[in-house]
Parts: C-alpha cells; structure tokens; sequence
C-alpha cells in the first residue's frame, strides 16, 4: 500500500483498531500504541485542541512512534492547526509509523439552531472573560519592554549626542565667523568706494564701476540659485553652510549621522509607544497600575 504523497504505509487498518466515543460530551480517541503495545485513551477538547496538539500528546505517551500524520478521505495531508472539531466532523486516515488507521467518528445529533446559538454566545463570552483578565498583565509586562528599550536607546543615545552637541557648537561658530567676515567684507567695499568717489576720482569716473560691482553681484546670486536650485535668502544660506561645516566636522570625528538619525526615530517610536500604551480609556486599564518611570 503507497500512502498519499508518495509515503509507503505496510498496513492499512481497519476502523474498530482506532475508536471514538463521546463522554461527558467531549470526544475520547482510543487506539494502540504500536511500541507499548497497549491501548490508550485520549480525551480531546475539540473546540480548542488542534490536529498537531493531538499528534505530540500520543508521541509523548509512546516515545517509539516516528511518524503521526492526519489525512482526509480524499488523500490530502491535514494541516496541524486544524482544530479536531473540524477533523472530527469527517472521515479520516490516522497514520502513525508505517500504519495508516483508517478512522470513522461517530455521528453527532446536530445541535438546534437555537442551541447553537447558544453555544457562540457562550465561546464570545468566555473570550472576553479571557482577554480581561489577561489584557492588564499583557499591558504591563509590554510597558517593562518599552522602557527597558528606551533606557537602551538612551543610553545608546548618549555619547553620541554629546559628540553632535560639539560639532554643532563648532560648526555654529564657523558660519558665525563666516557671517562677520561678510559682513567685515561689504564695509570695507563700501568705504574703498566711498573714498575713491569723494577723495582720489570723481562719481563720473566711479559709476561705471559701482555698476560692474553690482551686475558681478547679480551674476553671483545666479550662479549660487544654478548650483544649489535655490534662492539666495540669508537664513537659507546660513542654514546651507552649517550643514556643510557640520558634515565636514562629523567625517574628521568619525561621527555616524546615519546611525544616529536611526536611533532618533528609534527612539520617538517607542516613546510614542508608551504614550500610547499609557492611555488608560483606550486600554481599559487603570490609571493606577501604570506608573511613570521615566
């Protein structure tokens, strides 16, 4: 006998050596264990326990079985998380070693469309039993994460911000004394050109270069809007050149800008985490069992 995807199977078994009976309403599977050589009972709860569940709890109980696999009638292999109120409902192969158990589960009355009803409303209920007493600890045991997190970053954070706050300390003053040199520069334009206009020529002789002195000013700003697609604005322009100060200083220091932007977001995400996390009207929590521990 070769088995579904090609597994070869010595016996094929018939039905009564794997039975099913209901018990208290819960569904009791009794086969023999092939090593043991033994039969064991194996209550399931049909409504939670999964395929896979059931597979480990009869390799547990005989250490011999190699191989337990779940297939439907038509061939096709039962996945492990398929709840045994599914498998249940159906006929099925039980395969364990090189045996394949050859499964019919007795048939169920069907349950009223009112007592079914009954049945959902009662899994609902117990779901929400379930989450509220288990929604608080979840909060807090992932609050102790955030924080553990944040204090990491932070200290992360640290040298690095220490090292940034002297590079921008350098690099602002580099632009600062690039604004004064500018400004040192326009004034001693401005007085050699009052003093060649009033003192060694005349206006008739200085207009003309009063006015190639403003269009190579003009031709400036339109080289500095062509390099850098933008316009010449003071702010702008003071921005640009700390930023270059800056980078140049970073590369000399060896401080990683990438690095550092990271642990930045890094960093506003978990604390916007926690201050999430610390709503109490959109966690149902109490605002009490949350405390600051920043």
């Amino acid at each position: 006998w070769r088995g579904w995807e090609g597994a070869p199977y010595s016996t094929l078994v018939p039905s009564d050596e794997v039975t099913i009976n209901y018990r208290h309403g819960l569904p009791v599977i009794t086969l023999m264990l092939p090593t043991r050589s033994e039969r064991c009972q194996f209550t399931v709860k049909p409504v939670v326990t999964t395929v896979g569940a059931f597979l480990q709890d009869v390799q547990r109980e005989d250490k011999g079985i190699q191989r337990a696999e779940v297939f439907a009638a038509d061939g096709s292999k039962v996945s492990d998380a398929t709840l045994m109120e599914i498998l249940l409902m159906n006929d099925f192969k039980l395969v364990i070693n090189d045996t394949a158990y050859s499964v019919s589960p007795p048939v169920k009355d069907k349950l009223s469309s009112e007592h079914a009803t009954e049945m959902e409303d009662v899994k609902s209920l117990v779901h929400r039993l379930f989450v509220a007493l288990h929604l608080e600890d979840h909060q807090i045991r992932k609050e102790r994460e955030l924080l553990q997190k944040l204090d990491h970053l932070k200290g992360e954070l640290l040298p690095l911000e220490q090292m940034k706050a002297r590079i921008t300390d350098s690099a602002d003053a580099k632009t600062s004394r690039l604004l004064w040199v500018g400004l040192a520069l326009m004034s001693t334009q401005g007085g050699a050109l009052a003093w060649l206009t009033w003192w060694v020529y005349s206006w008739d002789i200085m207009e003309p270069v009063t006015y190639f002195i403003t269009y190579g000013s003009a031709m400036a700003f339109y080289a500095y809007f062509v390099l850098t697609k933008q316009d010449y604005i003071y702010p702008h322009a003071k921005d640009r050149q700390f930023l270059h100060y800056f980078y140049r200083k970073s590369r000399k220091q060896r401080f990683n800008v990438e690095r550092y932007n990271k642990l930045k977001d890094d960093l506003a995400e978990t604390e916007e985490s926690l201050r999430r996390l610390r709503q109490p009207l959109h966690l149902r929590l109490p605002i009490q069992e949350i405390s600051d521990k920043d």
